[in-house]
């Protein structure tokens, strides 16, 4: 069996609905399930610690088709968020303290109301976090995006396979890898990455495989010394992300016969540690029409937030989300294998 990904294909990759890739999982004879896990680390049922980061995907157009790419984003995507949307968003943040926003898509960069929302949680004195893909930064669109992202000192944390060529472009298509050097060479040059400017950068790596992520601080460790050798590249952090099996991935893991292999490795690598830091429990996902979720995972299912609560940002009630139980599936052990992964990468040091 092949533990290795291919070759970006050049169109979309069909996909099966979300209730059939829950399906697909649920078909595994796995030792147990996930909430028999929590039950035994005694987290069942998960809850929020508190709202600490407001994550909003405003949609699944990409410049790119990434074999990789849980949300399915690609160029010939057409949900977006509204500017309508967005103001609803805002509105919920105008009535809370949550300090993070983290915007994600697709390329986030490519909705047309993307800046008015970055302005907007800006001018609200929030911490503003990018998702950026790297090669946004390359379009002709997007000239003074980096001058932008700069002035309203935003985060920019960026997806980079691996600091070779061969691996990135395995994953992610041919010329994608220089097109994110030149990126991450604009944001060098207007002083993220430098540890002095407050301008923070990071990046983003998950296996090209089906295994796990390697130790995050030897990973960053070995990325900042060769991308500064190699093309005299900086950055603040490097996140490790374990591939979840959803979407493209789980398509990629069923056709590679990989499936069951990767969930009995998940399943006897997880870690209640973990369990306790996933990011479900200080993150709530805002989809791009508004639906809300427990995690950016759980949106690509099609699972939101349990009954009972307000299943939309029009009707934000932080109190009543605080004290939802998480929703949760055999996905999750993504999230909590070996060192844990989240989108802020591992969660146990």
């Amino acid at each position: 069996m092949s533990s290795t990904l291919p070759s970006l294909v050049s169109r979309q990759l069909p996909l099966a609905s979300p209730p059939a890739q829950l399906a697909t999982l649920h078909r595994l004879p796995l030792a147990r399930e996930f909430a028999q896990a929590l039950g035994e680390s005694g987290l069942h049922p998960l809850h929020p610690t508190g709202i600490e980061i407001l994550q909003i995907n405003v949609g699944k157009l990409c410049n790119q088709t990434c074999v990789h790419c849980h949300v399915d984003a690609g160029p010939d995507r057409r949900e977006i968020m509204t500017r309508e949307t967005m103001a609803q968003c805002v509105d919920a943040l105008k009535r809370t303290a949550i300090p993070t926003v983290d915007v994600t898509g697709g390329a986030p960069e490519l909705n047309p109301s993307f800046r008015w929302l970055v302005e907007q949680c800006a001018a609200l004195g929030r911490h503003v976090i990018d998702r950026c893909n790297l090669t946004v930064l390359g379009l002709p669109s997007q000239a003074d995006l980096v001058d932008f992202l700069a002035d309203h000192r935003v985060e920019v944390v960026c997806s980079l396979p691996h600091y070779r060529r061969l691996n990135t472009d395995k994953q992610r298509g041919d010329g994608v890898f220089d097109k994110s050097i030149a990126g991450l060479r604009k944001l060098n040059a207007a002083g993220y990455g430098d540890g002095t400017s407050g301008l923070r950068l990071v990046l983003v790596t998950n296996p090209v495989g089906a295994y796990l992520p390697a130790g995050q601080a030897s990973l960053e460790r070995e990325w900042k010394r060769e991308l500064d050798r190699l093309y005299g590249v900086r950055f603040d952090a490097l996140h490790t992300i374990t591939n979840m099996p959803i979407s493209r991935f789980l398509e990629w893991l069923v056709d590679s016969s990989n499936l069951e292999r990767y969930m009995e490795r998940l399943v006897a690598s997880y870690n209640p540690a973990a369990a306790h830091g996933v990011m479900c429990r200080n993150t709530l996902s805002v989809g791009w029409d508004g639906v809300l979720y427990d995690c950016d995972f759980n949106q690509m299912l099609d699972m939101p937030v349990e009954p009972g609560v307000p299943r939309h940002i029009a009707d934000f009630d932080l109190a009543a989300l605080e004290a939802r139980s998480i929703v949760v599936d055999r996905h999750c052990f993504g999230c909590t294998a070996g060192a844990g992964s989240s989108c802020s990468g591992a969660t146990v040091a």
